[in-house]
């Protein structure tokens, strides 16, 4: 994808940025108070937005996806939402900044469809044994992991980090690496030639998305560090 779902600008020498100072984050526990400051900011922002309305689409898309891998096994008219999907994708954040219409909850639909697609497809080619069980363990544990790195930023006054280059571009590769896998599961007649292809994009996104993961969590352990030698100073 040319632009990551979260639609922040991509910095690779930037982590996790703090929250300005308020009022909401003091008192007995301003860990739990920036959570829920965090949590009232998104019912503030607008809903009803086109670009919100293509997310919520994408993300409608998810179950059939999955069901016309594991029901019918249409993989051709799979393949086809996945390709609506990432049109809907790149076309939300062209309308988010064409129509001046930014939301917080938008940046989280992104995200939460990408993601959801991802763990989709891993699962429905475990079951199918188009690739091995550990590779999606792999891959969907990367981002429980990171999931779970969220609300402990939000705890010690951090946003979270901004999207490396090496995200973007594992991103890429599975995006192209998913349907490829799709293509060569039927007798066609170029199959052959795109085999090595898929399994390459698998190989390089499954190791550009590990490897990025690992310089996410790098930078939530030093910002934790950080926010807790500030507060011991």
């Amino acid at each position: 994808m040319v632009q990551d779902a979260d639609g922040t600008t991509e910095n690779a020498n930037r982590g996790p940025q703090p929250r300005p100072a308020g009022g909401s984050a003091a008192g007995a526990d301003p860990g739990l108070a920036r959570i829920k400051e965090a949590a009232a900011g998104i019912w503030d922002d607008p809903w009803w937005t086109i670009p919100n309305l293509l997310s919520v689409i994408r993300l409608a898309g998810v179950p059939l996806f999955l069901w016309l891998l594991l029901g019918p096994q249409s993989d051709l008219l799979a393949l086809l939402v996945l390709v609506v999907s990432g049109v809907t994708d790149w076309l939300d954040g062209k309308l988010a900044r064409w129509l001046n219409q930014y939301s917080r909850v938008g940046e989280l639909l992104d995200p939460a469809a990408d993601r959801l697609y991802i763990v989709a497809t891993l699962v429905a080619f475990v079951l199918r044994d188009v690739v091995p069980w550990w590779v999606a363990a792999a891959l969907i544990g990367r981002d429980l992991v990171l999931t779970l790195c969220l609300p402990v930023l939000r705890w010690h006054g951090y946003e979270p980090p901004e999207v490396h280059y090496l995200g973007k571009a594992a991103t890429f590769c599975l995006m192209y690496a998913f349907p490829l896998l799709l293509l060569v599961q039927g007798d066609f007649t170029f199959s052959g030639v795109i085999r090595p292809i898929a399994y390459a994009f698998t190989c390089w996104g499954g190791a550009l998305y590990l490897w990025a993961g690992v310089l996410y969590l790098i930078q939530v352990v030093a910002a934790v560090r950080a926010a807790r030698s500030a507060a011991r100073a």
